[in-house]
């Protein structure tokens, strides 16, 4: 895997250095490691320095996540002012590495908040600390910010009974890392939301060039004990299998399943049973996680259709008018409405009439910005405008960029339901009608974009 971890500050200093291999050492050990052999400081300063001259201080933006200098591979990812860079000269996943970079952001914040400079010098002995559990000979082992805190505290770990240590070893060592025993609730409670982001490239006369839809399942969990829990959508094999696919359900739900391109589960997910039975039963965290995520690209639900209309009037204006047809039932809302409609770069001045909301021309972001606060289904809305334009001597033709707009409707584009979440406690006196449980859907706006 890896060979080592370093957090440099926004100046290219090393505030935190693991190595883990010697295959980097004596090339990118940093700054915090000691040596009497003089070229061997000095090749790991040219190393250090080399990362900072041409990704920190590169003259043009780093935009590649992966970095080569001297043979070494840099992944690096930068929260706010600081750079998490992990190092190694093997060919390792790219995938698992940034993947268990993102967790040690999310592992860090869970213990003190924010990622800063200050926040790291404050806690440089804990995270050493969590570096020395979550990393194994640069492997990454138990990344659960809950199995973490059990025995890793800002405090210290204080003096435990034999019990207690027993139930950490079980649970590091055990196959349900992620949650300990003895969680009690006076009242259980599970919370679900079903996030969706629908993207979209539509053209003028209303062709659909591309669209998919990237979705995520977020629990969050309040329960005693260790419960099981059962969740099902209307993922279309499922209800193939289970021969439901009626008639009847498909007229009274309006659309009867969807087909999941691909998704990704949570550890806690028994992978086993999804194969076989297309259940998803789990053993939940405790606290709020992520359980799944999963991408669709058939039979989307375009909650907004926008059409547009540029007619040129010579060469020193242009009359724009752009019509937004909201497409989901009356009775839901759609919220946080704007609509971005580009401008020519010689714009001198914008007239702007609109039915609904508020429009303005943003000269430094050569675009008129309409918003709306809220709109109901099945409605239409217009916005028109006269640009004026300056008299250029460039003969090229105005590229006309596509219109982009942002939302929120309380539903999910791809069309997914849930249709059952079930909670299993058998060692406790509760059942699954004594679980009180909400499901939400948030539908919103990717890259949802129409050529004009």
């Amino acid at each position: 895997m890896i060979g080592g971890l370093f957090i440099y500050n926004h100046k290219g200093e090393v505030l935190i250095s693991r190595v883990y291999r010697d295959d980097i050492g004596s090339q990118i050990a940093g700054s915090a490691l000691f040596s009497s052999s003089r070229p061997f400081l000095e090749e790991r300063r040219n190393a250090v320095d080399a990362f900072r001259v041409n990704v920190i201080h590169a003259r043009q933006q780093v935009r590649s996540p992966v970095t080569n200098i001297a043979r070494t591979s840099f992944f690096h990812v930068k929260r706010s002012n600081i750079w998490l860079a992990a190092v190694t000269k093997q060919n390792v996943n790219a995938a698992m590495v940034f993947e268990f970079l993102y967790k040690m952001c999310d592992v860090m914040a869970a213990y003190f908040g924010k990622i800063s400079e200050e926040n790291i010098k404050n806690n440089f002995v804990l995270i050493y600390e969590l570096l020395d559990e979550i990393l194994d000979f640069g492997y990454p082992q138990n990344s659960e910010t809950g199995a973490l805190k059990t025995f890793i505290t800002q405090q210290g770990i204080k003096s435990q009974t034999k019990e207690e240590q027993s139930q950490i070893t079980s649970q590091v060592t055990g196959q349900i890392g992620w949650r300990r025993e003895g969680i009690k609730y006076r009242r259980n409670e599970l919370f679900l939301d079903v996030l969706e982001s629908v993207n979209l490239l539509m053209s003028p006369q209303g062709q659909v060039l591309s669209a998919h839809v990237s979705g995520r399942v977020v629990m969050k969990s309040y329960l005693s004990g260790m419960p099981e829990c059962k969740f099902g959508m209307n993922d279309k094999i499922v209800i193939e299998k289970q021969g439901k696919g009626t008639a009847d359900e498909t007229s009274k739900s309006g659309k009867q399943s969807i087909a999941i391109d691909d998704c990704t589960f949570h550890q806690c997910v028994r992978l086993s049973k999804f194969d076989s039975e297309r259940s998803i039963s789990f053993i939940p965290p405790d606290g709020e996680f992520e359980l799944m995520r999963y991408r669709t690209t058939k039979d989307i639900i375009l909650p907004f259709r926008v059409i547009p209309l540029v007619r040129e009037v010579g060469r020193t204006k242009l009359e724009v008018k752009v019509v937004i047809k909201s497409n989901f039932k009356p009775s839901l809302l759609a919220q946080k409405i704007e609509v971005r409609i580009p401008t020519p770069l010689n714009t001198s001045g914008v007239q702007v009439i609109c039915m609904k909301g508020k429009a303005k021309y943003k000269a430094s972001e050569n675009a008129i910005v309409w918003k709306i606060k809220r709109m109901a289904g099945m409605k239409e809305s217009q916005i028109s405008a006269e640009i004026e334009l300056l008299p250029t001597n460039d003969k090229k033709k105005w590229a006309r960029p596509p219109i982009s707009m942002n939302f929120e409707v309380p539903f999910a584009p791809s069309g997914l339901k849930v249709r059952y979440l079930k909670v299993f406690e058998p060692k406790l006196n509760y059942s699954d009608h004594d679980v009180i449980k909400w499901v939400r859907y948030i539908g919103r706006s990717g890259i949802y974009e129409t050529r004009c």
